[in-house]
Order: C-alpha cells, then sequence, then structure tokens
C-alpha cells in the first residue's frame, strides 16, 4: 500500500466518524444525551443501550455500574445481544472489539444499526 491509499483510507475513516456521530447524536438528543467522540464514547457501553432504546422503543437491561473493563464488556454485551435478538447480523464483532475502542468494528457496528433501524424500521 502506497502512502496515498493509506491517506484516503484515514480521510474515509474520518468522514465516517463524523457523520456517525452525527447520526447518533440527533437520536440521543431526544433523551438528552449527546457523543463527542464515536470510538470512546460507545466503549462503556452505555451510550449504546440508550442509543439502542431511542432507536427501537424498547427497553434494554439496566446497564451495570462501574467503569472497570468488565462491566464495560457486559454492558456492551447487552447492546450486542439486544441487536442478535433482532436478528442483526453481527459477523466476526465481540463486546471486546467496542471496548477496546476498535474503529473499524465500531464504524461497522453503527453502520449495520443505521442500516437496522434507519434504512429498515422494525415492522414486526
Amino acid at each position: 500500500m502506497n502512502n496515498n491509499t493509506l491517506y484516503f483510507g484515514d480521510e474515509r475513516e474520518a468522514v465516517q466518524k463524523k457523520t456517525f456521530t452525527k447520526w447518533v447524536n440527533s437520536h440521543l438528543s431526544r433523551v438528552s444525551c449527546r457523543i463527542t467522540d464515536l470510538y470512546m464514547d460507545l466503549r462503556d457501553g452505555r451510550m449504546l443501550i440508550k442509543l439502542l432504546e431511542v432507536l427501537s422503543g424498547e427497553r434494554l437491561p439496566k446497564p451495570t455500574k462501574g467503569r472497570m473493563r468488565i462491566h464495560c464488556l457486559e454492558n456492551v454485551d447487552k447492546a450486542l445481544q439486544f441487536l442478535k435478538e433482532q436478528r442483526v447480523h453481527l459477523e466476526n464483532m465481540g463486546s471486546h472489539d467496542i471496548v477496546d475502542g476498535n474503529h473499524r468494528l465500531t464504524l461497522g457496528l453503527i453502520w449495520t444499526i443505521i442500516l437496522r433501524f434507519q434504512v429498515t424500521p422494525s415492522t414486526c
């Protein structure tokens, strides 16, 4: 890969991050919440759970209190489990990927959520 390819990949990721952050905030604003950094602010799972509640109109399991890694993993796992129950396909993604701030998989998760709740709203 040459430097131009890396640059355009980084630029594309930055645009996606900015766009997805705005999309998330447009929904979180309904419950007076917002995020500033997509990768950091979803890591503990609390905002992810809140986002899914806003989008689905359903109550998810209450987030685990605490800031330790195990608490973050539990919260993200609650969100991912909810998505699986909604028949959302999450291939090669685990709660550790989001907690660790994996950029590519965090963007992929938000894109999957957009496709599920924005493009094809629940009609069941």
